[in-house]
């Protein structure tokens, strides 16, 4: 189940990533309305005309939630457990070492 959760996390973020790189800026259209040695006036107002939400602004609001809710999920999941081991070392069993004692050493005269 992790594992699954953990795949759909990496796809979702990739997919979030580039629908936000080939989205058009809000200020992109600011400079436009500036002018850039035309005298402006290149869009409808200021900011653009903002009209529905575009295709891509609502499927990457849907991916973004589809992110939090794997990350939620995935930080549920990491949660350690009580009787869960710490670390690999624990996991092994405990072999007990019996000590050797050294042997009479004959008296020297």
């Amino acid at each position: 189940m992790h594992a699954l959760i953990l795949t759909i996390h990496i796809i979702v973020s990739l997919m979030l990533i580039g629908l936000v790189l080939i989205q058009h800026g809000k200020g992109a259209d600011a400079g436009a309305a500036f002018g850039g040695g035309g005298g402006g006036g290149a869009s409808g107002s200021l900011f653009g005309s903002r009209g529905s939400a575009s295709f891509l602004s609502r499927s990457s609001a849907i991916l973004a939630a589809i992110f939090f809710i794997t990350s939620l999920t995935l930080a549920y999941f990491s949660v350690e457990t009580p009787n869960k081991a710490k670390s690999v070392t624990e996991t092994v069993p405990n072999e007990q070492v019996q000590q050797e004692t050294p042997a009479d050493l004959p008296e020297i005269p």
